[in-house]
């Protein structure tokens, strides 16, 4: 991704709430069943709340249960990026956004088919397009 968004600590302060910046910014977590997109079942694209990056698609959105948005894909596999995450004593895939390095969540080998994949996200990370295309063609221009 070649339009990557570079602030400084005190431009995300400025731009996002406390809890965004202190998931986006601090890698923190909201508590389950606390997001406002958990229980979201509208059509549209949920974009990166930093930088509005297309990030996951309505059309792969399902109810996993554990109390944060959850999704089966990327609606764009290079808008998001993925690492090793060794924090609390566990290790586990962090998800971040490739555009502007925020956090959004972690994925785990658990979901339902076709991918199998959990991309467990954060609400805070997120905003919501109501009716934005929810093919994977979506660019990363918003």
């Amino acid at each position: 991704m070649d339009d990557t968004v570079a602030k400084s600590d005190e431009e995300w302060r400025e731009e996002l709430t406390p809890e965004q910046y202190e998931v986006l910014r601090k890698k923190g977590t909201e508590r389950a069943f606390s997001g406002k997109y958990v229980e979201n079942h509208d059509d549209g694209m949920y974009r990166c709340a930093a930088c509005k990056a297309p990030l996951f698609a309505s059309d792969t959105k399902f109810d996993s249960g554990t109390g944060w948005p959850s999704f089966t894909s990327p609606a764009v596999s290079e808008n998001v990026k993925t690492e090793d995450d060794y924090s609390h004593g566990m290790h586990r895939i962090e998800v971040t956004c490739a555009r502007c390095g925020g956090h959004l969540g972690h994925v785990f080998p658990d979901g339902p088919g076709p991918t199998g994949m959990r991309y467990c996200i954060n609400s805070l990370s997120l905003d919501f397009d109501p009716g934005a295309e929810t093919d994977s063609d979506t660019s990363v221009d918003a």
